[in-house]
């Protein structure tokens, strides 16, 4: 019903997250927000960039928003705007930025402008709140929000039944595969083409944060071997439905990179030559 009223309304009031902005002329900024009422929307946000503005520290990515929006020639304008919750902890931490951007680009690219998903809305405030509050590893809340971001927008992976011959699935080391969308028992992975190995405890993981609430999914602890598995699974699974790789993960990668060597470099030579000494053994 929000859709089909959008374009009779010269007012808008809504509550909305800042996915992200760019500069937009000499002062303003365009916005891709995500609206409770009304799904993916653009909007200007007029003067934001000056020193004296009154409305720039309300619209800062990642901030959930109280925005009065008022129809312009091309795009609504941004007449109003108060923060409901600031995120700040995200501000303040390249890896939480990148966290939050990818949950950002994530939703980006799997809606559509002006499509109302009231669910999809409060994943994301959800989301960026735990990923704000950092109380939970960050694996676990980004692995959370991919599965359910799936099921929301279509796209649900198949975790229970092989995807070709339909039998459950039985307690032991299957096949993904991303083209065919979802797991396959060791028979018919084994002549599919696509298929990739899934190991039994990444998938029984993979099934329990999917049918889970995220309380009842914040009890599971997987070692850091099956979380590296459910993240690759998950990627190339996104990436195939995607037809293209993301960006904010390799930004992320990057960080991990830097505060790993940043790291490695502040501690002591005998600390930093037995830290070698066992990576390479671990390696091998």
């Amino acid at each position: 019903m929000a859709v089909m009223n959008l374009a009779q309304e010269r007012v808008l009031k809504v509550e909305a997250v800042v996915l992200e902005h760019q500069e937009w002329g000499e002062a303003d900024r365009l916005l891709t927000l995500f609206t409770r009422e009304y799904g993916r929307m653009r909007a200007i946000a007029k003067g934001v960039r000056r020193i004296r503005s009154r409305k720039a520290g309300h619209l800062e990515p990642f901030t959930r928003v109280a925005l009065v929006l008022a129809r312009g020639r091309d795009l609504w304008i941004i007449t109003q705007a108060e923060t409901l919750e600031a995120n700040l902890a995200l501000h303040g931490d390249l890896e939480g930025i990148g966290y939050a951007s990818y949950v950002a680009e994530l939703l980006e690219r799997l809606t559509y402008e002006e499509g109302p998903n009231p669910n999809l809305y409060r994943l994301l405030v959800d989301t960026l709140r735990r990923l704000d509050e950092n109380l939970d590893p960050p694996a676990l809340i980004l692995r959370y929000f991919e599965l359910h971001i799936l099921d929301l927008a279509g796209f649900r992976p198949e975790l229970t039944e092989c995807v070709t011959c339909r039998r459950l699935i039985q307690p032991e080391d299957q096949y993904f595969s991303s083209s065919l969308g979802g797991v396959l028992c060791p028979t018919c992975g084994k002549v599919e083409p696509s298929a990739r190995p899934v190991s039994m405890n990444a998938l029984r993981y993979l099934r329990h944060l999917q049918r889970s609430t995220y309380p009842e999914a914040r009890r599971a602890r997987p070692n850091p071997a099956i979380t590296t598995e459910m993240e690759r699974i998950l990627r190339d699974y996104l990436t195939y439905i995607l037809e293209a790789r993301l960006n904010s993960p390799e930004f992320i990668r990057q960080v991990r990179q830097n505060l790993s060597t940043t790291e490695s470099s502040s501690r002591p030579p005998e600390e930093n030559a037995s830290a070698t000494i066992s990576d390479t053994v671990i390696d091998l």
